[in-house]
């Protein structure tokens, strides 16, 4: 489903380069659990983000489906990230001032006309539900707590149905009671309805649940 060929990252600065991915090559599956672990400054998060189209490799090629999302114009490669990816930050990245369903389902609008409207709001509250959080739906997020948010957060990545879940760091930000409901909401995911998911973390425990895990290191795969 997804393929990474050969991807560099360069960082152009005034002093030096920073050659931040070093040749990365990876294949992921439809269904696929996949964690990628290492230290601080291994080019995880920056991994991530070209495998989600949110960042340009300075080499090699993204494949999608078959297709080289680097070779789409931006505004193409902007479709397929509202209709076939979704995104799980560290800091939930949710909009202050709207509530928790019209977080959930602001991606859905951008894809629909106003007339879906209704439905977009009838399929938000199925997926608040579905990470327990149908009674906070009015709630905003400054009335939520930092694990509350992140079910928001990983509703609003499920809104397009995606073909893929990105999170990067998903646990960083929370308490560990907090990080172990949301780990387990997304291995569940990943069991009930078969959803890719693909997370960056520092936490030992997110790895040995995940199928398959890959150490970086230095802008490489060392295991």
């Amino acid at each position: 489903m997804l393929e990474a060929k050969d991807v560099h990252k360069i960082y152009n600065h005034a002093t030096a380069n920073l050659h931040v991915l070093k040749g990365i090559d990876l294949k992921i599956n439809a269904g696929d659990f996949l964690t990628i672990i290492g230290p601080s400054g291994a080019g995880k998060s920056t991994l991530l983000h070209i495998l989600g189209g949110l960042d340009r490799p300075t080499e090699g090629a993204v494949n999608f489906d078959g297709q080289d999302i680097y070779n789409l114009n931006d505004r193409e490669r902007a479709g397929i990230r509202n209709k076939k990816v979704g995104f799980v930050f560290q800091f939930y990245h949710l909009l202050p001032e709207f509530t928790a369903l019209e977080n959930v389902v602001l991606p859905g609008l951008v894809k629909s006309d106003m007339a879906q409207a209704d439905r977009l709001r009838e399929k938000g509250m199925v997926l608040l539900e579905s990470v327990g959080l149908k009674e906070r739906a009015s709630h905003k997020p400054g009335q939520l707590s930092g694990g509350e948010q992140q079910r928001v957060a990983i509703a609003r990545a499920l809104v397009n149905e995606p073909k893929v879940i990105f999170c990067d760091e998903p646990t960083g930000n929370l308490d560990s009671k907090s990080g172990e409901d949301i780990i387990h909401l997304l291995l569940q995911l990943n069991q009930t309805r078969k959803q890719t998911l693909v997370i960056v973390t520092h936490d030992e425990y997110v790895a040995k649940l995940s199928r398959m895990t890959i150490s970086m290191r230095d802008g490489k795969f060392v295991s």
